[in-house]
């Protein structure tokens, strides 16, 4: 936890829809965690008990919530104002990863090594337990990675990507679903940053179980890499006063 007016090493954005079965216990090994946190949940619509367990937790965490579903880019996009942490992370609300990993993830954050960290679930291949449409499509966004930007990634797909707070306003998301992640793998190679990629544990689950993302997805992950193949940051603009100031000096 952080204490009152400092500033966290993480933001933990947290997207849930309809995850009653694990959101208590996503939250409660956030909290846990013994480093420097805020945690932010944002109850995307939920028509279960998931607004209900998250409220909970009182000003333990940051809560917000859509009234309808927005999608998991919208999602976060409306949670990073409010983060004000070193480091900023996403954790899915169910429990295919371990959020006891997040230290380690953000630690060269954290330590000014590299401004992005990537936990990739297939350095050492792709998991048994994956679906097979769900292993062709992780190779083909590896291979589109490398292909359209000469970067080698093992899992640009992984949920747990974490930036530096200031990097990943900057990038001036538009993603509306699951296409965050192509968007902001895109937009950190174009802004030139080494992208770090760390093992981490992953137990895949299945649409039974509750998981949203179906490999159908793929064509907007693929499009979304090509669409932001040629993007370029912004150059921050400068207010009148500041021209004026800057022309006195």
């Amino acid at each position: 936890m952080t204490s009152p007016g400092s500033v966290p090493d993480v933001s933990v954005i947290v997207p849930a829809y309809n995850e009653e079965n694990t959101i208590r216990e996503v939250i409660e090994r956030l909290l846990a965690l013994p480093i420097s946190l805020e945690v932010v949940v944002i109850n995307d619509g939920s028509t279960d008990k998931t607004g209900e367990i998250i409220a909970e937790f009182g000003d333990r965490i940051k809560s917000l919530a859509n009234e309808k579903p927005g999608g998991k880019g919208n999602a976060i996009r409306k949670a990073l104002p409010h983060c004000i942490g070193h480091a900023v992370i996403v954790q899915d609300a169910d429990l295919e990863y371990r959020p006891e990993e997040i230290p380690l993830l953000i630690e060269p954050i954290t330590q000014g090594k590299v401004n992005v960290v990537y936990g990739t679930r297939f350095l050492n291949g792709l998991h048994p337990q994956m679906a097979l449409p769900n292993k062709i499509v992780n190779l083909l966004l590896r291979l589109a990675v490398k292909v359209l930007f000469g970067r080698k990634l093992t899992d640009e797909a992984t949920c747990y990507k974490a930036f530096r707070r200031d990097l990943l306003v900057r990038m001036n998301l538009d993603c509306q679903r699951f296409e965050f992640c192509p968007e902001v793998t895109a937009k950190a190679i174009r802004m030139d940053e080494e992208i770090q990629e760390l093992p981490i544990t992953y137990v895949p689950r299945n649409k039974e179980a509750g998981k949203k993302i179906r490999w159908t997805d793929a064509p907007e992950a693929f499009l979304t890499l090509f669409k932001y193949r040629g993007w370029k940051e912004k150059a921050a603009q400068t207010s009148p006063s500041e021209s004026s100031a800057d022309s006195q000096s």
